[in-house]
């Protein structure tokens, strides 16, 4: 899931600041403050419990990884580590750099390594990153710089990048719980941070300011600027307003597409557009939906039915012009257009080339022996995937209920209850986005579609699940390819999820800020702005 966008000053310091003159006002080693704007909410800077691109925003900053991308390129290489390598088909081997240190001045070692990975799958926190680690069989530490990995399948041709996803974070095992999370407050009084930033002052989803780490020892570089005030909206207008009083340097999630076209033509301002990999797409629960499996009328063929029927009714095309004015275009897969291996089984599969078919959609409803119109509730979310999705979702409710075929309820709920309801078969249907971990088509299907998933939704396809742990692990190239276009028509005939739109990166900046790299990797990284 869900996943690009985000992640200081002394507390004192921060105290002192008004939040409207955040930009420029402080600074540490001569160089002005640099303040970030963005409407994502942070669920959880604990590692093993945050799997959304607004928790991993901040995560991304702050800790280290032992393999990145260093900015402009989507391949991993040695973060704080020497060398990461195969050392037999099942076995990784990485060695760290001598002299670690955390933020708080705890040793960084292979015990850490250890404890990091350890505790992700031990914990397996519902809105953590477990599922990535699915081949993952045991972690062992060779001496105090060397960890092996001890995979289940051979050849995974995943694992290096997995190292540098939410999976990824080396978190100090002296400052972290090995079996439950850990609070934020905690983790930022505990200073355990090895990353290019230190957080020196934390007020959820209101303000973060980070500090550049001097003790960083990795492949990114040190920091550029010394100071990021990362300031959080709920409303993605005064994001809007504030980036062009200049009360912040950058805006970087989530602008509407009007307010992006408006800034384009600010002369003050500049509208940064990078490679994208984020989708959008409604995810369906097996058991709450209509005839799903605990409701009072269980019917797998008719629950199927009525997953066909909506996505032989979704107009793409009409919500791409209509809502997002093109900045966000049809998606008809689940691994998006220009990611080697993407097919288009939807476009095949439901509606008319490529648009809405409503008599399909009656036809298959009959011929399931569902009545129409079918009540269906769908969940979205207002801030977390921009300001338009309310209007996204009422496009979507027109769509299906003009059809005569459905009667929807459309219902909304903040990210951070979102977050935590959504897994507990709390909606039937419900709003998703997914900015990806790294720039493998394996990523837009593992960690969805495999049994244990984070959608938590109650999918279950063995033959699925042989297929993604095949190509996982193919290395032939050629026959990985077809792997991979296989999932994608097994489950466009499932519809697990029912993929919609695909974006690309949009950062809203002043001309004077420098540095905005948005790259293949889909990481916003703060460390090289400057101003």
């Amino acid at each position: 899931m869900s996943k690009i966008a985000l992640r200081a000053l002394g507390v004192a310091a921060v105290a002192s600041l008004s939040i409207a003159g955040l930009a420029g006002c402080a600074s540490v080693g001569g160089s002005s403050a640099i303040t970030v704007g963005t409407t994502d909410q942070v669920v959880s800077l604990d590692p093993a419990g945050e799997y959304d691109n607004g928790s991993f925003a901040v995560v991304n900053q702050v800790y280290p990884f032992l393999l990145n991308s260093v900015q402009g390129k989507a391949e991993v290489s040695p973060d704080i580590a020497t060398s990461a390598s195969f050392t037999s088909p099942t076995e990784y081997t990485v060695v760290l750099k001598k002299g670690l240190k955390f933020a708080n001045g705890h040793d960084l070692t292979a015990s850490d390594v250890k404890f990091s990975f350890d505790r992700v799958l031990k914990i397996a926190d519902e809105n953590g990153p477990s599922s990535l680690l699915w081949n993952l069989a045991s972690t062992t530490v060779k001496d105090d710089l060397t960890v092996v990995f001890t995979l289940k399948s051979a050849n995974d041709q995943t694992f290096p990048a997995t190292l540098s996803s939410p999976a990824g974070p080396i978190v100090d095992e002296q400052s972290f719980p090995v079996n439950k999370l850990l609070g934020d407050n905690e983790i930022a009084a505990a200073h355990p941070f090895a990353g290019q930033y230190d957080i020196t002052s934390y007020k959820k989803n209101e303000l973060v300011s980070f500090k550049k780490f001097d003790g960083y020892n990795g492949n990114l570089g040190l920091a550029q600027n010394s100071v990021v005030n990362l300031k959080y909206y709920t409303d993605a207008s005064n994001l809007k307003l504030d980036v062009q009083k200049g009360n912040i340097d950058v805006a970087a999630r989530s602008l509407s597409a009007t307010d992006i076209q408006s800034l384009s033509s600010d002369s003050n301002l500049t509208v940064h557009q990078g490679p994208g990999g984020e989708i959008r797409y409604i995810v369906f629960n097996f058991n709450t939906q209509p005839f799903g499996a605990k409701t009072a009328t269980p019917s797998a063929a008719k629950a199927l039915a009525v997953r066909q029927a909506v996505a032989n009714l979704i107009d793409r095309q009409a919500i791409s012009d209509q809502v997002y004015k093109g900045t966000y275009t049809p998606l008809y897969s689940y691994v998006p257009t220009g990611i080697p291996g993407a097919v288009t089984p939807l476009k095949d599969l439901y509606g008319k080339d490529g648009g809405p078919d409503a008599a399909a959609a009656a036809a298959v409803l009959k011929a399931a022996g569902v009545t129409a119109p079918v009540t269906l509730n769908i969940q979205w979310t207002p801030a977390h995937y921009g300001p338009s999705s309310g209007d996204e979702y009422a496009l979507i409710k027109s769509q299906l209920e003009s059809s005569g075929l459905f009667k929807v309820n459309l219902q909304s709920t903040e990210w951070t209850t979102y977050s935590k309801e959504r897994t507990a078969d709390a909606y039937p249907a419900y709003q998703l986005g997914w900015f990806p971990d790294y720039s493998d088509a394996d990523n837009w299907l593992t960690p969805f579609f495999l049994q244990g998933g984070f959608l938590g939704n109650h999918y279950d396809n063995a033959a699925v699940d042989t297929l993604i742990k095949a190509q996982g692990v193919e290395t032939d190239a050629t026959k990985r390819q077809q792997d991979i276009e296989a999932i994608q028509l097994a489950v466009a005939k499932d519809l697990s999820t029912l993929p919609l739109l695909q974006g690309s990166q949009v950062v809203v900046a002043g001309k004077s800020v420098k540095g905005v790299i948005l790259d293949p990797s889909f990481k916003l990284r703060f460390a090289s702005l400057t101003k």
